[in-house]
């Protein structure tokens, strides 16, 4: 599959479901540990890349700044524009690709991104464009699944069942290792702090965690939508999948999920 195409069927893939309802499920708290890590204040002008429907947006606006959620699946808008007005501030939602990103040199004072950028194929892009687009002296605030974790071993099974990934791109888990991401960002950065943390996600039963994603992670609903016959493997392996991983102690189902952390400072002129 040509980089092009698969970027095409990504887009796709994430306006499918109800991202809005798996995001508050899942991610959602991480928003405010990753607006909390990059200081966000009152007047800052911040980006979120890869914003979903305003999880870290959100909560920046929440702090007084002037936000931008941006994403490459303006479908999700919607959602993200209730749920904003819900907590009573108002952002500007722009469509954009991650690599590509429309928006002038050092225009932010914070860019962030959770579990969003890193799904981009081309990583050394990616990295460049929150560089540029952030001031010097500026923050950049990323939170990106481990291979380590419980991520690491969702995404194995999808990817036993996924068209492989084309020549160019870089498997989106390289951004929670640390190697990686010193790598992508170089000597461009005057600091860059590094921290494994975890969240927990939640459901009543294994059984209504596996139905979630089948219901509401887009990404799940497209590749299961081509597989014909092959679907019920798919929803099985899901089922075993939330069954052995759950760590719940009294009832219900309980998932920790690490993630890396990033906090980087772009080196002043």
């Amino acid at each position: 599959m040509a980089l092009r195409s698969f970027k095409d069927a990504t887009r796709t893939a994430w306006a499918l479901g109800d991202y809005h309802r798996f995001a508050r499920s899942t991610v959602w708290e991480v928003g405010p540990v990753l607006v909390e890590a990059a200081g966000v204040t009152a007047g800052q002008r911040v980006l979120d890349v890869a914003a979903g429907t305003g999880n870290v947006a959100i909560r920046a606006a929440e702090r007084g700044a002037s936000v931008v959620a941006s994403d490459l699946t303006p479908e999700n808008f919607d959602a993200g524009r209730r749920e904003a007005q819900a907590h009573g501030v108002e952002l500007d939602w722009v469509e954009a690709d991650a690599e590509a990103l429309p928006f002038a040199d050092s225009e932010f004072d914070v860019v962030t991104s959770a579990f969003g950028a890193m799904f981009a194929p081309a990583h050394e892009r990616v990295a460049g464009e929150l560089l540029r687009v952030c001031k010097p002296g500026g923050t950049i605030a990323l939170a990106s699944f481990t291979p380590e974790g419980l991520g690491g071993e969702f995404f194995e099974l999808v990817a036993r069942y996924a068209p492989p990934l084309p020549r160019d791109a870089r498997p989106p888990l390289l951004w929670g290792t640390e190697e990686h991401v010193r790598e992508l960002f170089g000597d461009a950065l005057e600091s860059l702090d590094l921290t494994r943390l975890e969240y927990v996600e939640a459901a009543e039963s294994p059984a209504a965690y596996a139905e979630l994603f089948l219901e509401t992670f887009g990404p799940i609903v497209a590749l299961r939508g081509g597989l014909g016959e092959q679907a019920a493997e798919l929803d099985r392996e899901l089922l075993g999948f939330a069954a052995h991983a759950n760590r719940a102690q009294d009832g219900g189902a309980e998932y920790p999920y690490e993630y890396l952390l990033v906090v980087a400072r772009k080196r002043r002129r």
